[in-house]
């Protein structure tokens, strides 16, 4: 009977021991309350990696633009202007021979009109390679010896024009330097480098020599000064 009391007496003190080791081990409940939550990880970053500009091109402008060769733009002042290639091949030959190869071209469409003083006003579309067409317009006065009217087509040649935004200012030009070939008539305009070209082939009859400019912008104005 003793023997049976002192087992018992000996598991008891055992669980108990065993109870007490249990509940040293937790931390007490303010310290599990005053424990910080787990951190997130942080976010992926986001921000979109862009291309670097490209070899010779400066931030904020469009890369280097390239150029047309002499049977492309025959092919399409032939086709736009409704010239035999021929005639069309004469016009861009020269034209090539004074200025080289164009970075872009204007197909559109001008009337114009002159008693000494005159108005031109035109519309059309700026093609450059690798870049979406973009509409323009242009309007401007003259003055001279100049009498008569007409309406034209107009494809014109866009020398050192790398960023099509630069289209956007007035050109200067003397429209009595203009020459004909194969009933084409072409002339320069300057401004700031670049170096237009246009070639007209048109119904009407205008006759003389003026001195004027062609004020570019991105919406019709009929206001040419």
């Amino acid at each position: 009977m003793d023997r049976r009391t002192l087992i018992v007496s000996g598991l008891v003190t055992l669980g108990a021991a065993g109870v007490a080791k249990g509940q040293t081990q937790l931390p007490p409940a303010r310290a599990r309350d005053a424990a910080p939550p787990p951190q997130a990880p942080p976010p992926p970053n986001t921000t979109p990696a862009y291309p670097p500009p490209a070899a010779g091109g400066e931030q904020g402008r469009p890369p280097k633009a390239q150029t047309y060769t002499e049977d492309e733009i025959v092919s399409s002042v032939s086709d736009f202007l409704g010239v035999t290639a021929e005639t069309a091949g004469g016009a861009v030959e020269r034209i090539f021979e004074n200025n080289g190869r164009p970075t872009a071209y204007i197909a559109g469409e001008e009337g114009s009109g002159a008693f000494a003083i005159g108005l031109r006003y035109g519309r059309g579309l700026l093609y450059m390679k690798g870049r979406e067409p973009m509409e323009v317009f242009w309007q401007g006065p003259s003055v001279g010896w100049d009498f008569g009217g007409n309406a034209s087509r107009v494809f014109t040649l866009c020398y050192m024009l790398e960023d099509p935004r630069d289209i956007f200012q007035r050109f200067p030009g003397v429209e009595g330097s203009a020459y004909f070939v194969g009933g084409l008539g072409v002339n320069y305009q300057r401004a700031n480098g670049i170096v237009l070209a246009p070639i007209r082939a048109g119904v009407g009859f205008r006759l003389g020599a003026n001195v004027g400019y062609l004020s570019y912008s991105r919406k019709r104005s009929y206001i040419p000064f």
